[in-house]
């Protein structure tokens, strides 16, 4: 008989959000020293923005918020769409971000020495 054990315990959840909540507070506020404390530093992006795919290092994130500044409208949701005890994905469901676009990202997180962090986005553009 197999025991049955709880493995993911509800803090982790909560860490998860937490994190991704420092990247949708960093783009409320237009800083992208804040939205990088939530991805880890060789963190990747992919997406199409106006059609065109932008993809690579998360710079490129940064580079948008540098550029576009605040976004003081912006609602999200996110759900944890999937965990492990070392890795988790979840759905940011986005309204109103600097440039007035809506979006669905993607974020893969990783837990390394205790920490969450996002080392993967890919996201999808509305087109408005």
């Amino acid at each position: 008989m197999t025991k049955n054990i709880k493995t993911i315990p509800t803090s982790d959840y909560e860490e998860i959000i937490a994190t991704v909540q420092h990247y949708v507070d960093g783009l409320r506020v237009g800083k992208s020293g804040d939205v990088a404390k939530a991805f880890n530093k060789d963190a990747v992006m992919y997406g199409f923005t106006n059609g065109k795919l932008l993809g690579g290092p998360i710079k490129n994130l940064y580079d948008f918020v540098d550029e576009n500044g605040t976004a003081p409208e912006i609602k999200v949701r996110l759900d944890v769409l999937g965990i492990t005890p070392t890795t988790a994905v979840v759905r940011v469901d986005m309204e109103k971000d600097a440039i007035g676009a809506d979006y669905t990202d993607l974020h893969t997180l990783i837990k390394m020495d205790g920490k969450w962090q996002i080392i993967a986005k890919v996201y999808h553009m509305y087109e408005g």
